[in-house]
């Protein structure tokens, strides 16, 4: 009988072991879940950041363009192309 009550024993106290060792696990878990939705922001503000950089460099260059630099003249004429295509289009459905 005195066995019985030792192997109950036992697995009571692996049975806690496992318990704790869960919860601990569950606990790590939840941090690291907590830790990936604060990098998945923060990327998410650098991507923003880079692309408000792309957008101003691209605009650096047009404008450098536009003053007459020999680098990106047929550049900033598709630009321009471009440009006054998407008015004629705005225009056009405005005139609908």
């Amino acid at each position: 009988m005195s066995e019985l009550v030792e192997i109950v024993d036992s697995l009571e106290n692996k049975v806690s072991k496992l318990l704790h060792k869960m919860e601990l696990l569950l606990q790590l878990n939840a941090k690291l879940r907590n830790d990936l939705e604060l990098l998945k922001e923060e990327n998410e503000l650098k991507q923003n950041a880079l692309k408000e950089w792309e957008e101003k460099y691209d605009s650096l260059k047009m404008a450098n363009t536009m003053l007459g630099s020999n680098s990106s003249k047929t550049e900033a004429k598709l630009k321009i192309n471009t440009l006054i295509r998407e008015l004629d289009v705005c225009i056009a459905k405005l005139a609908d």
